[in-house]
């Protein structure tokens, strides 16, 4: 089984759509391990700050079927529910769930960028990936995450740690 990492973010009523997503990753995949929370400034738009965590699991589960399972959690946490209007890339966000890792595949099309590469561009992915699995290497690049964190331009990498953890309740 292929261990896959996702990335949450939100900036609308941040810990409780968290901790809701956490919740719904849990009923849909076993032993969630979770990052700690990071708060990042919105990029690219005037808005409340983000909090931002990645977790982990294992799944038996095809990419296609991962996919579908985040975009359900993402619209029943409310994602969408704001407007009619396709989402902005940059806007507030009720919550935000995005495949970075899928095993070591490497996929990309117009619809999918698996290893997300979010991965070298944002320090709010980057970090609590980094964490989560320091050793891992990134599939195309062939660096270890820790390693892709230490070069990481020092300007970017203002992120916050919080005291917030979603609870995790695996069963």
């Amino acid at each position: 089984m292929p261990e896959i990492y996702i990335s949450i973010g939100s900036n609308i009523n941040r810990q409780r759509n968290i901790q809701h997503a956490v919740n719904l990753l849990v009923s849909n995949f076993s032993n969630i391990k979770c990052s700690s929370v990071y708060e990042s400034e919105a990029m690219g738009f005037d808005g409340d700050a983000f909090y931002n965590l990645v977790v982990t699991t294992n799944t038996s589960e095809s990419l296609k079927a991962v996919l579908q399972i985040l975009k359900k959690i993402e619209q029943d946490c409310g994602r969408g529910s704001e407007t009619n209007k396709p989402e902005k890339k940059f806007s507030p966000r009720t919550i935000d769930l995005d495949l970075l890792l899928f095993g070591n595949q490497i996929y990309h099309d117009e619809h999918i960028d698996i290893p997300r590469m979010d991965i070298t561009e944002y320090a709010f992915v980057l970090l609590p990936l980094s964490e989560l699995a320091p050793d891992l290497q990134h599939p195309e690049l062939k660096i270890r995450l820790d390693d892709l964190w230490q070069s990481f331009d020092g300007d970017k990498k203002k992120q916050k740690q919080v005291s917030f953890l979603p609870t995790v309740n695996n069963s």
